[in-house]
This record gives structure tokens, C-alpha cells and sequence, in this order.
């Protein structure tokens, strides 16, 4: 049995390298890095007042790790125009509390670049924007935008299905 219902010839899944990140319906660029999609459920413990020996394990409240964006620093102003709706750099002003909220959408793709996985992030806001990576002469490597995202959680678009692969 392979896991592939439509490409029963396959064995090997889905690589993690490709895949868009969509933010108001457009493709961020230069996207080199998104952390995992975690839910964690917390467990209620308890127990019967006349048994001493056994407990008791239900699900109690489920929350969501932050997301992770990261990508190649240009001249897109995408994540830096997105945190400054949570912080006026201005000082003279409120906040933007219209806008600040946005749904992401995470797609992965095969090595076809056919979308195989899509999953909603649902009302995002950006807690955390580093605009400039630590600057190394010694080193060479890429500069690295970066934000974090606090949520409401996610869910795997299910209307996503098996491509058939060529």
C-alpha cells in the first residue's frame, strides 16, 4: 500500500522544499522557510472520589503555535507594511485594528509545482518582525526577513486533492 489513492505507483511523499505562501490572495516572494503547522490539546486529568490508584486522561483546550515566515529581504515591503498595522512606528497614532487580521493560505506542491496540500491560517497578526538579520562580514549568506504569526488555528483545505502525477 503506497498512501497515494490516485498515484497508487507512488512511494515516496511529498518533499518540503516546494511550496507558496499566499497572503491577500497574492504569492509572497522569496519565501525560504515556514515552521511547522502545530495544534496542541491540553489533558484534563481527574479522577473517581473512591479510586485512588487510577487517573483519568481527557482532552481538554487545544491552542496553536505561532507560524514562522522567513524570507529573502527585497524591496517587497509585504511584511514590514503588514506588522506596522500592529505598531505605528509614527508614535502619533493608534493602531490599525480594520486590517491588522489576515487569513494565510500555505500550499505545498509535488515536484510538478501542482498543488497537492492547501491549509488556512485563519485571522493572523503579525507578533513578532525582524527586518534585518544579523550583519556578518565573515559570513556568506542570504539576508533574512522574518515574522511571527499569532492565530485562531488552521485547517487543511480539503477540497485540495491527490493530483495525478504524469
Amino acid at each position: 500500500m503506497s498512501g497515494f489513492s490516485v498515484n497508487a505507483h507512488r512511494h515516496d511523499p511529498y518533499r518540503n522544499f516546494k511550496f507558496r505562501v499566499i497572503i491577500d490572495g497574492k504569492p509572497v516572494v522569496g519565501v525560504t522557510r515556514v515552521s511547522p503547522l502545530r495544534r496542541i490539546t491540553q489533558p484534563v486529568h481527574s479522577r473517581d472520589g473512591g479510586d485512588s490508584s487510577r487517573q483519568r486522561v481527557a482532552p481538554g483546550l487545544s491552542s496553536f503555535e505561532p507560524v514562522v515566515i522567513e524570507r529573502g529581504l527585497t524591496h517587497d515591503a509585504t511584511f514590514e507594511q503588514w506588522a506596522n498595522q500592529v505598531y505605528n512606528p509614527a508614535g502619533d497614532a493608534g493602531v490599525s485594528l480594520k486590517d491588522f487580521r489576515k487569513d494565510v493560505v500555505i500550499q505545498l506542491l509535488n515536484l510538478q509545482g501542482t498543488v497537492v496540500m492547501s491549509f488556512k491560517v485563519h485571522r493572523c497578526w503579525v507578533a513578532e518582525y525582524q527586518a534585518l538579520p544579523e550583519l556578518d562580514a565573515n559570513r556568506e549568506s542570504v539576508a533574512i526577513e522574518r515574522i511571527v504569526l499569532e492565530h485562531e488555528g488552521w485547517e487543511r483545505d480539503q477540497e485540495v486533492g491527490e493530483p495525478a502525477e504524469t
